[in-house]
């Protein structure tokens, strides 16, 4: 998922960054402190979301979002603000959401498992649309029909059973991909990945983690609350964020 920032005050953007950053698998592609250099950069480009300031320059943070409002392919809005009384036009313009300034650590937090989690909705829903069989065998990290996916080693396409992986790792740009026995490759974010994985089989429980439910056999408590999950036959242990805990406990009947 990738987003821009558009906020005039450096600290406060660095801010944000920060925690979207830590909280999130989100891809900060750009920056900006100018309205009409936001609109001249969408007019040519795509992103998945703005995390909007509504004070800058040129072309404030309402008009801009009214003009946006209007495109085709509408990026979700999260407008980021000092000022209470925008918040009814906020969502009028059907914002994602309103935070307000200075930031709550926890309030992002809960906003970006919010917003990741929508976003991953939103294209399990248009594969459904393309294909509603979701038989998508022809494409890379697709679930076909009986449950294979396509994973990519060296210069190899590998059919594989969804089953037979044990988890995922983000890598930079590309996330990997382990079975029992063979490690994969797939070129596209974790979260991209993670999209196309069955969300009754796969948890994805660390902003660099995704994991097999059904291959988890221990969970260790650690830090602050959280868990180190250990796996079937393998010695990796893989980490539960603090903003995934609550989900991951209702999920594991964890008391």
């Amino acid at each position: 998922m990738k987003a821009i920032i558009v906020e005039d005050e450096i600290p406060a953007r660095e801010e944000l960054e920060y925690l979207i950053e830590t909280y999130s698998e989100i891809e900060v592609t750009e920056c900006f402190e100018d309205g009409l250099d936001v609109l001249k950069f969408l007019q040519e480009n795509e992103t998945d979301a703005i995390f909007l300031d509504i004070n800058i320059p040129s072309l404030d943070g309402m008009l801009l979002a009214g003009n946006i409002n209007k495109f085709k392919k509408k990026p979700y809005i999260i407008f980021t603000t000092a000022y209470k009384e925008h918040a009814a036009h906020a969502f009028e313009l059907e914002a994602f959401d309103y935070i307000l300034k200075p930031y709550d650590e926890k309030r992002i937090a809960a906003m970006l498992n919010k917003l990741e989690n929508s976003f991953i909705r939103e294209q399990s829903n248009k594969d459904k649309t393309v294909n509603p069989s979701i038989s998508m065998n022809q494409g890379e990290g697709s679930i076909g029909t009986n449950n294979r996916i396509n994973l990519r080693k060296n210069n190899s396409i590998i059919v594989t059973d969804v089953n037979d992986i044990f988890y995922a790792v983000a890598n930079e740009k590309v996330t990997l991909v382990y079975t029992l026995d063979e490690e994969y490759t797939m070129p596209m974010s974790i979260s991209e990945f993670y999209s196309r994985l069955p969300q009754n089989l796969f948890f994805h429980c660390h902003r660099s983690y995704t994991v097999n439910l059904s291959k988890i056999s221990e969970i260790v408590p650690w830090f602050n609350q959280t868990y180190i999950l250990r796996l079937k036959n393998l010695k990796t242990e893989i980490p539960v964020s603090r903003s995934k805990v609550k989900t991951f406990r209702k999920i594991m009947d964890l008391q």
